[in-house]
């Protein structure tokens, strides 16, 4: 909502606490925070306050960008590594504070938070180090006394478009390859968590980031998202959210022929045969599916089970959702925090509706409502749904599972393939045959065997196939590194 006279209670929190976020262009704090980020945990609690970004603001930034980022790609990669480095040591000092900011506008629980932004922190780490790493290699020549080398350049400045579901990781894991790459970078963090994003622009400043090097535009998607994608001094975008608006910006991006990175949606499968431990599958495919509120792209929500451990799995996993509890992520006892918004939270509790009208059991889940009107959702276990119900073919980014039945394990992998996403994807089993074959033939960027579809390591590549991603330039790991630099011969003669 967008307010120009803030509730008491809003005025009062606003005095124990800087939940005030604004534009930071060319290293000036900017913009008059106009609207209102209330609690989704605590109706009536205003968790940040935020500027509505023009098009204007976004060519501000830009301009300064583009002036900054000479001089910073200048700069020995080491020096700007050490900057990262210091920016990530930042992060983990102010972990306390940060990961409770991220509990009042975004909802997941303390420990999800607390562990997302040691994860950001990781991350500047990580590729901080890679200032020292070595970027192009020497080859041989047909010609007599010549001598090949390659060298990656920075792409000049680049615009990251990012969601409200891991607001500070995924930012992070996007401007680190930028910044170490040499590029400037101008960001548009999710409207839904703005103090997050700003904790990383203030880390990165605190590092000593020169001015201009990173630029935070706060505002709506059509407005300053527009923006990024139209200009022509962006010579690429990275975009994580929904697919409907990530093929959009494509569409904007390939008519000048910039460079787009995709990171969309999700509908992620898991297989459970008969030869796995009901109890170990039940808790794989709980952590997948209920963990982070169910709100990630890599969550599990839609799992086949062969005919001899279904009765063990669907009780297992029945018992397993009982035990993630809903409740204020700030309390340290809730399992599953506050859903993010009363939008997503009725298109939660629709999806479930519906599919119950269309004949679906509700094995758990079971809603009555939140006296307070706190946006808690509870674990959603849904079985006798046919392959092309709504509920098993279209995201729905909650805590709700479909758990179907497949006769055998070709039929269960044809169901896992016969989606039009292709992120992750999970088998449960105790044959190596069968794994083996399940991560050769399985569609999608991701395979996990035995483990959840959710949760990555930072250090190797992320991202999907068909309308989960642009499956051009991966994310995560050194290949990050490649859609934010373009490679160049040299021959030299001597």
């Amino acid at each position: 909502m967008t307010s120009t006279a803030l509730a008491p209670e809003a005025n009062s929190l606003s005095s124990q606490r800087d939940i005030t976020a604004q534009h930071l262009i060319n290293g000036e704090w900017l913009g008059a925070a106009d609207t209102e980020r209330m609690n989704p945990a605590r109706p009536g609690e205003l968790a940040a306050l935020s500027p509505s970004g023009t098009a204007q603001d976004v060519d501000t930034a830009i301009t300064a960008a583009a002036a900054a980022q000479p001089a910073w790609a200048a700069l020995p990669a080491p020096s700007r590594g050490a900057i990262l480095i210091t920016a990530g040591n930042l992060l983990i000092e102010r972990q306390t504070a940060i990961a409770e900011d991220l509990v009042r506008e975004e909802g997941k629980t303390l420990a999800e938070a607390k562990g997302e932004v040691k994860r950001a922190s990781d991350v500047l780490r990580f590729f901080g180090s890679l200032g020292w790493a070595a970027t192009g290699e020497v080859l041989p020549s047909g010609l007599p006394d010549t001598t090949i080398t390659t060298r990656r350049e920075a792409l000049g400045v680049v615009g990251l478009i990012t969601p409200w579901n891991f607001p500070i990781a995924i930012p992070a894991w996007k401007t680190a390859p930028a910044l170490i790459s040499g590029n400037a970078v101008v960001i548009k963090p999710a409207e839904l968590t703005p103090l997050s994003a700003t904790h990383l622009a203030r880390a990165l400043q605190d590092a000593g980031l020169p001015a201009g090097v990173f630029n935070v535009v706060h505002g709506k998607g059509r407005v300053v998202g527009d923006a990024l994608a139209r200009d022509p001094r962006i010579a690429g975008l990275s975009f994580t959210g929904s697919t409907n608006v990530g093929l959009g910006l494509q569409e904007i991006l390939n008519a000048r022929r910039a460079r787009v990175q995709l990171e969309m949606g999700g509908k992620n499968g898991v297989l459970v045969l008969d030869d796995a431990d009901a109890r170990k599958a039940a808790q794989v495919v709980a952590a997948g599916a209920f963990g982070l509120t169910g709100q990630a792209c890599t969550a599990t929500s839609r799992v086949y089970v062969t005919p001899g451990i279904r009765p063990a799995f669907l009780q297992a996993l029945t018992e397993e959702a009982a035990a993630y509890t809903t409740g204020d992520g700030l309390d340290g006892t809730a399992r599953i925090g506050a859903v993010v918004s009363r939008q997503q939270f009725e298109q939660d509790q629709a999806a479930v509706r519906t599919a119950v009208e269309r004949g679906a059991t509700l094995l758990h889940g079971e809603y009555d409502g939140d006296p307070t009107g706190a946006l808690f959702f509870p674990a959603a276990i849904l079985t006798g749904l046919p392959f092309d119900d709504a509920a098993v073919t279209e995201e729905i980014f909650g805590p709700v599972v479909a758990v179907l039945e497949v006769p055998d394990y070709e039929a269960g992998l044809a169901a896992i393939n016969d989606s039009r996403y292709g992120l992750t994807a999970g088998i449960c089993t105790d044959s190596l045959a069968l794994a083996t074959d399940f991560a050769a033939r399985a569609q999608a960027g991701v395979v996990k065997v035995n483990r959840p579809t959710a949760g990555l390591d930072l250090n190797v590549p992320f991202g999907g196939v068909k309308d989960s991603s642009t499956n051009t330039f991966r994310e995560q790991g050194r290949s990050a590194l490649d859609f934010f630099t373009w490679g160049k011969t040299v021959y030299t003669g001597v």
